[in-house]
Order: structure tokens, then sequence, then C-alpha cells
């Protein structure tokens, strides 16, 4: 059984930074694709990052290319988000998810990860 535990998020000015961690617990967290997602409340969930292996290509939606930078820690089993630049359009819910090995093209479609964590609130005021 995989689970997972964001922590981080918070209220911030445009413009700020925040650093999202989330820890994961189980096996194989080096084989897992692990990615981070957003959703704002009626909203469809919206993909952020993604990568397959420490080492790998990580991917990122255009909204955020160049602006966050997703990382994973495999010594303290932890996926981290680094939000720099953030503006009030990153505000929403913040996910990290987990599943085995998927293929590139499947990564940013919430429904290919099996576990999830439950979520950490990103405000960013104007």
């Amino acid at each position: 059984q995989v689970e997972l535990a964001e922590s981080g998020g918070g209220l911030v000015p445009a413009g700020g930074s925040l650093r999202l961690s989330c820890k994961v617990s189980g096996p194989a967290f080096t084989s897992y694709t692990l990615a981070w997602f957003r959703q704002i409340p009626g909203k469809e969930r919206e993909f952020v990052a993604s990568n397959r292996r420490r080492g790998e290509n990580t991917y990122y939606a255009d909204s955020v290319k160049g602006r966050f930078t997703m990382s994973r820690d495999s010594d303290e089993n932890a996926l981290y988000l680094q939000m720099n630049s953030l503006k009030p359009e990153d505000t929403a819910d913040y996910y990290c998810a987990a599943n085995r090995r998927l293929i590139l093209s499947t990564m940013g479609l919430p429904r290919m990860y099996n576990y999830w964590g439950r979520g950490t609130q990103v405000t960013v005021s104007s």
C-alpha cells in the first residue's frame, strides 16, 4: 500500500515562492511514476508535473514551465514542488499522486494514478 501526504501550502503574495513536499510511504518508491496535480473547486484536476524515475526527464504543464521545479529524493522518499514567481491563477489545492511506472503519453492523466494524497491548499494573493 502506498500512502502520500502533502505539506507546505499556504498564502503567498503574487511573485512569491512556496515549496510543497509530499512524503511517500510504501514499496518501490524509485520505480513509481510521481506527479503533482492541482484543482480549483468545481473544476477538473489539472496536470502540473510528473517524473517516471529519478534521472529521467520531468514534464511540466505549459502554464508552470520555467516557474515550477519538481524533484524527488529517494533517500527521504519524498517528492517536492518548488514554485516560484507565483501568480493568482496558481491558486488551487495541490495533490501529489503515484502509480507504477506509466508510459509517457499517460503521465498527465489523473485517471492513471491509483494513489493520491489529501492535498494542500495554495493561495496566491494579487
